[in-house]
């Protein structure tokens, strides 16, 4: 059974429908306007049913975009496959990008990325929190191998770097909440599969992108 229309769109509606009454007045032929007080009231009327258009109408935006503020947005997908003791091939997969493969060392990965987080207006208004990828690199399990083992970082910055002139032009507009690095992190485990998501408010999330790997990880202590 097909969902039932959202709130955002009856809002829509009825704001075109108030739109196409409100016009009325002023597309009706001048003959058959009526002349004196009852024209102008007619006008009147026509002019309110506009307001009240136009306010349904930003109200059915505000609800549309509701639902994209509760929302996780996919940036990625990372799948694993053991070369080693703690040597990994890692796939990373972007929307719209060519799958990309990297050794990791290590025992979890690690993605980082820097965000800008948009104020409550710029949200409503559809501006979504904008990220950047910086490195994929391999972390080990116990702190002190950590300090003392070989490491892999992977350097997923682009040739060109436009990332510093945005933040020059927007570090001084109201509408950036905020910038900061975020990172999201799970173990490496052969044949794991993870989706890494942008939150509403700009930070990075990984979950097991299917029950094998769910299962990998509670077998694993996670």
């Amino acid at each position: 059974m097909e969902d039932a229309m959202p709130l955002s769109n009856w809002l829509f509606l009825a704001a075109g429908l108030l739109a196409a009454l409100g016009l009325l007045p002023w597309l009706r032929p001048r003959r058959t306007r009526r002349r004196g007080s009852r024209g102008g009231f007619g006008r009147f009327l026509g002019a309110v049913a506009l307001l009240l258009a136009l306010a349904l109408a930003g109200l059915g935006g505000l609800l549309r975009q509701y639902h994209w503020l509760t929302a996780d947005v996919p940036v990625a997908t990372i799948s694993l496959r053991q070369l080693g003791s703690q040597r990994f091939e890692a796939t990373l997969v972007r929307p719209g990008q060519a799958e990309r493969h990297f050794e990791i060392l290590g025992d979890e990965w690690q993605l980082d990325a820097r965000v800008i987080r948009w104020t409550l207006p710029g949200q409503l208004a559809g501006m979504r929190p904008v990220y950047r990828f910086e490195r994929l690199s391999g972390r080990y399990g116990d702190p002190k191998q950590e300090l003392v083992a070989q490491r892999s970082v992977h350097d997923l910055r682009e040739g060109w770097d436009f990332w510093e002139f945005r933040q020059r032009w927007l570090a001084g507009l109201p509408v950036a909440d905020a910038r900061w690095g975020s990172a999201a992190y799970l173990p490496m485990l052969d044949g794991a599969t993870y989706e890494v998501s942008l939150n509403p408010r700009g930070g990075l999330v990984a979950k097991p992108a299917d029950p094998r790997t769910e299962l990998l990880l509670q077998q694993a202590g996670w």
